[in-house]
């Protein structure tokens, strides 16, 4: 199983905590190697140098904005070819700011199965860092 979770709290509104966690191109400053774009419907992180590397395109299944500081989440689905998978972010109100719960899971098409707990451990460090790095503005 490749899924994994991170739980993050933060001094911050949902409103702003969410402006930070799908400002899409942040996290290409928080991703080595990778650039991201993206609006509320389709996300794109392109990771690699030069022309080696690979696009991992994601969908937005869900997306539910936070609203007079209550909770918001999205959903976003990995198209593949060489990334499958999905992500789904939740905030909810926190002892005064806000919880960030990242739950994914990353699948790496050419990897056997005997990766999928590397993979995991690995989205997770990467993740949370990035995650962290989101979240101090």
């Amino acid at each position: 199983m490749t899924e994994f979770r991170i739980v993050e709290a933060v001094a911050l509104s949902p409103e702003e905590t969410w402006r930070r966690v799908t400002d899409w191109p942040r996290h290409g400053d928080a991703v080595p190697l990778t650039t991201v774009t993206g609006d509320c419907r389709t996300v794109v992180a392109r990771t690699g140098v030069g022309r080696l590397g690979f696009a991992d395109v994601m969908d937005v299944a869900r997306w539910e904005p936070p609203q007079d500081g209550g909770p918001g989440r999205f959903r976003l689905v990995k198209r593949g070819p060489v990334v499958t998978g999905w992500a789904e972010i939740e905030l909810r109100p926190y002892r005064g700011g806000t919880a960030v719960r990242w739950r994914e899971d990353l699948r790496i098409g050419v990897l056997p199965a005997l990766f999928e707990r590397p993979t995991a451990w690995c989205g997770r460090v990467v993740f949370r860092r990035a995650l962290r790095r989101l979240l101090r503005g």
